[in-house]
């Protein structure tokens, strides 16, 4: 089967990532990881069973279309904000 994976961390020298269609969480040795991957990237992974990895790609549209979206929604939110409803003391 082919899932859509995000990394998510590291931890432990492991790099964990959340496979996003059956809400899976899969530890890797960082060696099995494209070039260029870090924290963010989305995977397109090919599973052999509940966590055979056979083969791993970096998407990198839908790293660029999700970090976009993220950016989006930071900006309107810091544009948004005019401080506190609330007085200091």
């Amino acid at each position: 089967m082919i899932y859509s994976g995000v990394i998510d961390r590291i931890e432990d020298g492991n790099v964990v990532v959340l496979i996003e269609e059956n809400n899976q969480e899969i530890k890797l040795n960082p060696s099995q990881l494209p070039a260029k991957s870090e924290e963010g990237s989305w995977l397109t992974i090919e599973l052999d069973g509940e966590s055979t990895v056979n083969n791993i790609k970096l998407n990198q549209s839908k790293t660029e279309e999700i970090q976009t979206r993220v950016d989006e929604k930071l900006n309107h939110l810091k544009t948004k904000s005019k401080g506190s409803k609330f007085k200091k003391k």
